[in-house]
């Protein structure tokens, strides 16, 4: 099978491989969609540091189950499935308490977080446990199955976790792939103004297109006065889905009594400073959000199957997977949006 595999950093050579056997509890599934995250391109080009080589990326996949295991009974050859890329035990603590994305013997398949990481799916196949499988509802296409998993931690973020309301005014900073998904997740939600900030103007053509009453760019206004003109009672929610520190900053200063904020795209150990005193007298709640679960991707799953979100409509790039080093290119430009392989 065709493979992008990763040797060193800015070293991604396309390459064949023997196609894999699934293990007695694994599937064998046939990519047909994977879309490029943002840490993917970050391992690839350096920026992330935490990669084991050789590595094969992409952790967004969605395909056809090609062959299963001995023991499995979930899934069978040709079933169109969406692959989550962290498998858990279902055995610890962690996992029967229904945090699955804390389970003791975690594993990714492409992306990063555990100890366990195992080839992805920037290639022709991928193995993975047959509990990390969902059915691709029918009337979903493969691209827009493939964002499946950033899409749930998104629902997870704003939904499960922040608790949003209909009729909460959101601010989003960020728009990049996170922050759209986010964004659409909130505008379904029953958002009711929801103001997009991000530093490219394309990403916030984007976002109005996608349902934000209102944009801002820091490179040209004050966004706090600007927020407080839009929402002179301030916002309901605050998401930070950017990464740098400064997009932090930009939250908590937004921040009025009773906000809910959600820490959700800044990765990286970096320090911030609050006000004890204020922070207790306003009462902001915050909230973080890291990698998915079962219960997400499904959530993820029914809004897509039920036409309430339409990832597709994030997508600005399409590569077949011998293209992948033109893929890479593109993610380092500004104007893209979600970039998906098809092998």
């Amino acid at each position: 099978m065709l493979t992008a595999v990763l040797h060193d950093f800015d070293r991604l050579v396309l390459e064949e491989r023997p196609v894999p056997e699934p293990g007695p509890d694994d599937a064998l599934v046939r990519i047909k969609s994977c879309g490029i995250c943002a840490t993917d391109y970050k391992a690839i080009k350096g920026i992330r540091r935490n990669v084991r080589f050789p590595l094969v990326p992409g952790h967004e996949p969605a395909g056809v189950v090609a062959a299963v295991g001995a023991h499995v009974r979930s899934v069978k050859e040709g079933d169109e499935v969406i692959v989550c890329p962290s498998g858990s035990c279902g055995y610890c603590h962690n996992c029967r308490m229904g945090n699955q994305h804390y389970c003791e013997h975690q594993y990714t398949t492409g992306g990063d977080g555990p100890e366990d990481v195992r080839p992805g799916s920037f290639a022709e196949y991928v193995v993975t446990g047959a509990n990390t499988l969902f059915a691709k509802p029918a009337g979903v296409s493969f691209d827009a199955a493939c964002q499946t998993e950033p899409l749930s931690g998104a629902w997870k973020g704003i939904v499960h976790y922040s608790e949003m309301r209909v009729g909460d005014d959101v601010v989003i900073i960020g728009t990049g792939g996170i922050g759209m998904y986010c964004l659409m997740v909130a505008k379904a939600a029953g958002a009711g103004r929801l103001i997009a900030v991000d530093v490219s103007d394309h990403a916030l053509e984007t976002a109005r297109r996608l349902g934000a009453t209102h944009t801002l760019n820091p490179k040209r206004d004050e966004v706090k006065s600007a927020v407080y003109e839009i929402l002179p009672r301030g916002p309901d929610l605050v998401l930070e889905a950017a990464g740098p520190i400064e997009a932090v900053n930009l939250m908590v200063s937004l921040l009025r009594r009773g906000t809910h904020w959600n820490i959700f795209g800044i990765t990286t150990h970096e320090k911030f400073v609050l006000d004890g005193g204020l922070m207790h007298f306003l009462e902001a709640r915050m909230d973080s959000s890291f990698s998915t679960n079962p219960l997400a991707m499904e959530n993820a799953i029914r809004l897509m199957e039920r036409g309430v979100v339409n990832p597709e409509k994030v997508i600005s790039h399409r590569f077949p997977l011998t293209e992948i080093a033109k893929a890479m290119e593109v993610m380092g430009t500004p104007g893209r949006n979600k970039v998906v392989i098809n092998p």
